[in-house]
């Protein structure tokens, strides 16, 4: 830091808001904002790029008592909100998340939901700070809504059925955070916020709770991070790009959030790229109209410099490259191949192990794929390559590079697939995943190789020889040779037929023939399984010499695949089915510890 800097300077928090889809993240947001002009004049918030910033004076009219304005230093909150970002929490400054502090969402009648365990992991992973919004409060049966009330307010004035109803559902959610590892309860009965997580009733549709989201908030951020919000007021500028966009008359534009410093019109910047840093020269920085001004022609208005924490569109030569979640840095008075390595060691930190032979990995940001690949690990899944971006062609040729066929497969969170992509797929014995839940993805993609491991299996059943023990009925020899004809019954396992057939003798099996037939009920068929009684033809002994009524005989196993049915096979067959080859393995190895082993 430079010597201008003061601890008096403090920029503004950023605030990720996530949860479930439909649990309301947009609603709240609009809430707040649309409260937030309501409240004072047009200019009372600023409208960033992919962020809102409210600033403490709007925070405190709206928050009433709950927020006075002389007990905090911080300028205000920047809410982060990208449309289709709920990976937002994802996104990284220097190796931890872009956000300083979060907002999870949770429908107070719904609970946990998959991407609602999705956030709570990342936060978990990146050490987020954050408070739990629950919402929806006014959907309680019989609820009396107060707009913009503070939720105690609104609470004590609801009849007791609806404080029970709303109480039983927010116990439950306290409940939930807790079996995820978290100590929870109501914001205002939380002593310590740094080891509690506090929840905050809220309703996006009616106001009520939001002042008190607000204050917890500003409390929050004022109390624990300070220390943080402290920044070099004119040092270069750092940010993170949050999504990459073409903007007629500028190109290809990176939309970014900078957390430190200052950027300007004529600074020259290093972004991280696909393949390695960019190095450029910005063109433009742009900023949304003031919302009094939004309905005029141009969507932005150009700006000559930005100061953390905000959002802003740079537009730049070579930006047609650039990945979400990737480091912006100014260069300005520093040696360019140092910002250059300082930006190839940040991106280094993603750590993603790869592998020889793997699945293909694609993500919207850095961030999500550092969160895909870390749940990958835990399946145990290798991946063999990983990058940020839409599903490409080369992607689907690497995919079928890949050495086992349940390894040919895509993973793709949060992307589209290119049109081109999509025609390599339809020729490529490559399966492709996608979804918007890292842990549906990883179970869509379990299921198939489970359904494709029992698929192969069957076909080696098909192909094996299958265990019977059966014996020979006493009054039943129809014909005694070429071909013997005997009635017999079998005692265990499939018998088969075109199978050699043996009997045991001292431990040693003795080949007496192979069956050429078996009818049942006067008709032919190919099997007969354990307690059917069925009339075989056995082409080589004579009754009465080699074989004679009331033997015991055994389907011969060949050693290779005794030693699959009962080293893989063994779950995929009938219990009788093991019984006989268990009985088959005993008599062998009476003789031969080690036979088909």
């Amino acid at each position: 830091m430079t010597d201008d800097t003061h601890s008096d300077t403090l920029r503004t928090p950023i605030v990720a808001v996530l949860g479930h889809v439909d649990h309301g993240k947009t609603s709240l947001l609009d809430k707040i904002r649309g409260s937030a002009v309501s409240e004072g004049e047009a200019g009372a918030i600023t409208q960033h790029i992919g962020a809102t910033d409210i600033p403490l004076s709007t925070i405190s009219t709206m928050a009433g008592e709950l927020v006075q304005p002389e007990d905090f230093d911080l300028p205000g909150l920047l809410f982060i909100d990208t449309p289709g970002h709920h990976s937002f929490s994802t996104l990284r400054a220097r190796g931890g998340a872009l956000a300083d502090i979060a907002v999870l969402v949770v429908d107070v009648n719904d609970g946990f939901q998959p991407q609602t365990e999705e956030a709570i992991d990342i936060l978990r992973r990146t050490g987020t700070p954050f408070v739990v919004a629950a919402n929806k409060i006014d959907t309680t049966p019989g609820w009396n809504p107060r707009e913009g009330k503070p939720v105690q307010e609104t609470y004590d004035a609801q009849s007791d059925r609806a404080r029970s109803m709303l109480d039983e559902n927010l116990y439950a959610l306290i409940g939930e955070l807790s079996d995820a590892g978290f100590s929870a309860d109501l914001y205002w009965r939380v002593q310590d916020f740094q080891k509690n997580i506090g929840v905050v009733p809220v309703s996006a549709l009616t106001g009520e709770g939001i002042p008190d989201l607000l204050t917890v908030l500003m409390g929050l951020s004022q109390r624990f991070m300070k220390g943080e919000m402290a920044i070099d007021v004119s040092g270069p500028g750092v940010g993170t790009v949050l999504e990459v966009k073409e903007e007629r008359g500028f190109g290809a534009t990176v939309d970014a959030v900078m957390y430190d410093g200052v950027i300007r019109t004529d600074d020259q910047v290093v972004i991280g790229g696909q393949d390695e840093p960019i190095v450029t020269d910005i063109r433009a920085l742009l900023q949304p109209q003031p919302l009094a001004e939004i309905r005029t022609e141009k969507q932005f208005e150009k700006v000559d410099s930005v100061a953390a924490a905000a959002g802003v569109k740079i537009a730049a030569p070579d930006l047609e490259d650039a990945m979400a979640g990737a480091p912006v840095r100014v260069v300005r008075d520093r040696d360019l191949d140092d910002v250059v390595a300082e930006v190839t060691a940040e991106l280094e930190e993603i750590d993603v192990d790869t592998a020889e032979d793997g699945v293909v990995i694609k993500a919207d940001t850095l961030g999500s794929l550092e969160a895909m690949a870390s749940a990958l690990k835990e399946a145990e899944i290798p991946i063999m390559r990983a990058e940020v971006g839409d599903i490409a062609p080369r992607d689907v040729a690497i995919a079928e590079t890949a050495n086992q066929d349940e390894h040919k497969a895509i993973l793709g969170f949060n992307v589209d697939v290119l049109a081109n992509a999509r025609d390599e797929l339809e020729a490529a014995d490559v399966k492709l995943f996608t979804d918007e839940v890292i842990y549906q993805l990883i179970e869509e993609y379990d299921t198939f190789v489970e359904e494709r491991k029992r698929a192969q299996q069957e076909t080696v059943l098909d192909k094996i020889v299958r265990p019977a023990r059966f014996r020979l009925l006493p009054d039943h020899t129809f014909r005694q040779n070429d071909p013997a004809v005997v009635g017999v019954e079998v005692l265990a396992g499939t018998l088969q037929n075109n199978r050699h057939v043996v009997a045991f003798e001292n431990g040693e099996p003795d080949r007496r023939g192979q069956l050429s037939g078996i009818q049942k009920q006067g008709e032919d068929v190919e099997e007969a399984r354990a307690g059917e009684r069925v009339s075989v033809a056995i082409d080589g002994p004579t009754v009465g010499r080699q074989i004679e009524e009331g033997d015991v005989l055994w389907t011969e196993i060949p050693e290779k695949h005794a030693k699959i049915l009962e080293q893989e096979l063994a779950n995929d067959i009938t219990a009788d089915e093991l019984e006989a080859l268990h009985g088959y393995l005993d008599k062998r190895r009476s003789r031969d510890p080690f036979w088909g082993k």
